[in-house]
């Protein structure tokens, strides 16, 4: 509560998008729910953007981080996705990134009756939630992340990294990074680090773009914000706001380029 009061007067929520909270898209409870945004006017037929929260896969919520993109997006007729996951101790990999697949599987059936276009589908995430986004866009359809859905189309258009860890989770091997998935096939990614991150070094987002760029046919696009710290999404800001700008971009040329 006091997050959002401290959040409300340099956010105002935009008054031409709602916001669908608590819909269950798994067995796990609070922790398996997700909110839609999308337009007032419910417009059919648009692209979807998921976003996952961070937390070092510890704490965090959906509705709390990136709503300047959420909300920019659904203004512009976009379906937003924000979703809960399980948290450790009680998880651990793989059990977050099957609720990520988990989410783009509900979006796959769902999203249609929200006005969604699921063969649009984005996924993106924040520090931890970047570092899941990545390994759902580098694991499509991969029966081992896909335990009791595995004939689920869990394949993605794009993925959004915004301040993403790429390594691998806590104690497990090189399986569990995203550089451990990298293939030439890959759909197009857009990372953007601080490059005054402490938490995440921004040589840790330059070497996965390398990687990346090295194996795959597809776009990446890979910036650095001067001056930006770990997490520069969580509060609204000019700097944020021109990421905003920048995810718009580049979703219009994956749009555009398919």
């Amino acid at each position: 509560r006091l997050a959002r009061a401290l959040l409300a007067p340099v956010f105002p929520r935009r008054r031409d998008v709602e916001r669908i909270p608590n819909l269950r898209y798994g067995d796990a409870g609070r922790r398996n729910l997700l909110d839609v945004y999308r337009h007032r006017s419910r417009p059919a037929g648009g692209p979807v953007l998921i976003h996952l929260h961070g937390g070092g896969y510890r704490q965090g919520r959906k509705n709390t981080q990136s709503l300047p993109l959420l909300y920019r997006l659904a203004s512009r007729g976009w379906v937003c996705v924000s979703a809960n996951y399980r948290l450790k101790p009680a998880a651990r990999h793989p059990d977050h990134l099957v609720d990520l697949k988990r989410v783009i599987a509900w979006v796959r059936a769902h999203g249609p009756e929200y006005g969604a276009d699921p063969s649009r589908l984005f996924v993106a995430g924040s520090s931890a939630g970047g570092h899941m986004a990545a390994l759902a866009a580098l694991t499509p359809n991969d029966p081992a992340f896909q335990p009791g859905f595995e004939d689920a189309d869990t394949s993605v258009t794009a993925a959004v990294c915004l301040n993403g860890y790429f390594g691998p989770y806590y104690d497990e091997d090189r399986s569990s990074s995203p550089a451990g998935h990298v293939r030439a096939d890959a759909p197009p990614f857009l990372i953007v680090h601080g490059d005054r991150d402490t938490v995440v070094p921004a040589t840790e987002a330059r070497r996965f773009a390398e990687t990346l760029r090295a194996a795959s046919a597809a776009p990446v696009v890979h910036a650095e914000l001067p001056g930006a710290q770990h997490a520069f999404d969580l509060f609204p800001s000019a700097r944020f706001e021109a990421v905003v700008d920048a995810v718009e971009v580049f979703a219009d040329r994956v749009l555009k380029g398919r």
